[in-house]
């Protein structure tokens, strides 16, 4: 088992901090200098007057993780909560599994040419299962999706039912989250 800030972060930041003598470079994912964060430790050590005026080494460090976190700060996909059982965090929810909806047999049936055309004008790329559900005489056909985002907007859309395991749940839709766009036909009134 891991720590719990192993646990927290799973994945390396898009922006690094090099640390060299007298000052924090935070670099983003290509290699490009964002920033440079100054230190002056040695000032202490001589009493100087003025050394409350600079950085120290640790106050740099700080600054400059928090610039390489601004990446993460402003990540535009909101998802669900992680979802736990009673044995612990759920499979289903995990980043490594792909994320489930149903709809409708009936209305995929009638409404697969709009269904298509929506998918594509708003980049949500779906994936039917092949699952056939029978849930109380009526019939649910499952997708999956690789991110929640996308899974989101698309049970948003088509009022699909939300798949934990093999149960349906009704979460609550995040507050301001992205619709989609209708598609606009031409003679629609």
């Amino acid at each position: 088992m891991g720590s719990a800030r192993e646990n927290r972060r799973r994945f390396p930041p898009p922006w690094t901090v090099e640390v060299l003598r007298d000052v924090h470079r935070v670099r983003d994912a290509n290699g490009v200098v964002l920033a440079n964060v100054y230190s002056r430790d040695d000032l202490v050590d001589m009493k100087w007057d003025n050394y409350t005026s600079y950085l120290t080494s640790d106050e740099a460090r700080r600054i400059a993780l928090a610039i390489a976190r601004i990446p993460t700060f402003l990540n535009h996909e909101p998802g669900f909560p992680e979802r736990r059982t009673a044995e612990g965090p759920s499979t289903h929810w995990r980043c490594s599994h792909p994320y489930h909806v149903a709809l409708q047999d009936a209305y995929v049936q009638e409404n697969y040419d709009d269904i298509v055309e929506c998918c594509q004008l708003n980049q949500v790329p779906f994936d039917a299962t092949g699952e056939v559900l029978d849930r109380g005489g009526v019939r649910w056909r499952t997708y999956y999706f690789k991110r929640q985002f996308d899974a989101i907007r698309f049970w948003d859309k088509f009022n699909g039912q939300w798949m934990f395991g093999m149960r349906f749940i009704s979460p609550s839709l995040p507050a301001n989250f992205p619709t989609m766009k209708s598609v606009n036909h031409k003679g629609a009134l």
